[in-house]
């Protein structure tokens, strides 16, 4: 019986340092390569997502001089020329004063929830691609310093399988590990940089898509008032 249990026990440790020794040579196999490869594909999608971003905003900027045209025809009830001032226009101001014109007949309680509901799809728009952007910057480091940490378990490794080798080959196996972080560090920040750059012109539009929203609606329930 006693035989019986130090079998199943030499077993379990025998198991055990299996499972391990296949962990440890996954973790050699893998090395920092393809860390480091995996954050040079993200910062270039993280840069081709800010180039299409900056595209977008330069092509989605507020029309002012149509938009001054097109809010002077809404004060004088020409309905038509207002669309037409902003016929070629895809910002969102546009898209707000489009919304106004097709559900004006509607009332202002109409119209307030159509401009509501205008505004939060053109702000989806804006943001699409942003999350991405918001990951990335937060997590690149981690990524980089896993693949740190991957050099230094085989920086170790080889020291132990080569003692004559000494601490050189370590600090050697250390500092090309470093590396993934440092690879980490410049993808993240540049990902912060568009995110927070792309965050605050949405912000900025949408105020003032809102505030154009008011005085639409100002204009409306004084017609409402008038009549």
């Amino acid at each position: 019986m006693i035989a019986m249990m130090a079998a199943t026990e030499a077993g379990r440790r025998l198991g055990g340092e299996g499972v391990e020794g296949d962990l440890l040579e996954l973790l050699l196999r893998a090395g920092t390569g393809w860390v480091l490869w995996l954050l040079l594909i993200l910062s270039v999608l993280a840069i081709a997502l800010g180039i299409e971003r900056l595209i977008f905003y330069v092509q989605e900027q507020r029309p002012a001089l149509a938009l001054d045209k097109a809010l002077a025809a809404v004060k004088a009830g020409d309905a038509s020329g207002a669309r037409s001032h902003l016929s070629a226009a895809r910002s969102m101001h546009a898209a707000i004063v489009r919304t106004f014109l097709d559900h004006a007949p509607a009332g202002a309680a109409a119209v307030e929830e159509h401009l509501q509901a205008t505004i939060e799809v053109e702000r989806s728009r804006y943001e699409r691609g942003l999350a991405f952007l918001g990951t990335l910057g937060n997590n690149a480091p981690f990524i980089g310093l896993f693949g740190t940490v991957l050099g230094i378990i085989r920086a170790v490794h080889d020291l132990a399988g080569d003692m004559d080798a000494g601490g050189q080959a370590v600090m050697d196996g250390i500092a090309e590990s470093l590396v993934a972080t440092a690879v980490g560090l410049g993808v993240a920040l540049p990902a912060v940089a568009i995110y927070n750059a792309c965050a605050r012109h949405t912000e900025r539009a949408t105020s003032s898509a809102e505030g154009l929203g008011h005085t639409l609606l100002g204009y409306l329930k004084r017609e409402d008032g008038g009549t």
